[in-house]
């Protein structure tokens, strides 16, 4: 039931946001919202999970990658990663670097614990002060063990790369 609410409303709230945005600077931020879901996807389905990552729209226009490496694990062993720690030496990392960009994204794996579900989630801003968030629910189908995408949905997001 919480579904239909949110699919109805979702248009509506992506239009509002879009009217409030310079067209340019939407434009950037959906092409990293693009690109950052579909690196996250296809990392997902090759390796079955994905580190956190940015993207960035450089100054002429073109997309990069930005990562950071994950501090090691203790003593070398497989424990987890500490993703907090690697999203907060990306937005260092981007705030470093702000004036050789004019937009970025960082893209993280999230658990929505009221879905009981994991998802990509995509924090994407602007130089002008424009903002988007997604967030893209994902789960493993028992049977065939494939990787099924749920619906695309707004989400909310704080300036971290431009402010001061």
């Amino acid at each position: 039931m919480s579904e239909l609410p949110s699919e109805t409303s979702a248009p509506s709230a992506a239009n509002s946001w879009r009217d409030t945005v310079p067209e340019a600077s939407a434009t950037d931020l959906e092409n990293l919202l693009g690109t950052g879901v579909g690196a996250a996807q296809e990392q997902l389905e090759r390796n079955g999970g994905f580190l956190p990552f940015a993207l960035v729209v450089e100054n002429d226009g073109e997309v990069r990658l930005v990562a950071v490496t994950p501090a090691d694990a203790d003593e070398g062993t497989d424990a987890d990663f500490d993703a907090d720690s690697m999203i907060s030496d990306l937005t260092e990392l981007l705030r470093q670097h702000r004036d050789e960009f004019r937009a970025a994204a960082i893209v993280c794996d999230i658990t929505l614990l009221e879905e009981a579900s994991d998802a990509i989630h995509v924090a994407a801003e602007h130089r002008d002060g424009s903002l988007f968030a997604a967030v893209l629910p994902y789960a493993a189908n028992p049977a065939t063990r494939e990787l099924e995408f749920g619906e695309l949905s707004a989400d909310t997001n704080e300036p971290g790369v431009w402010v001061d």
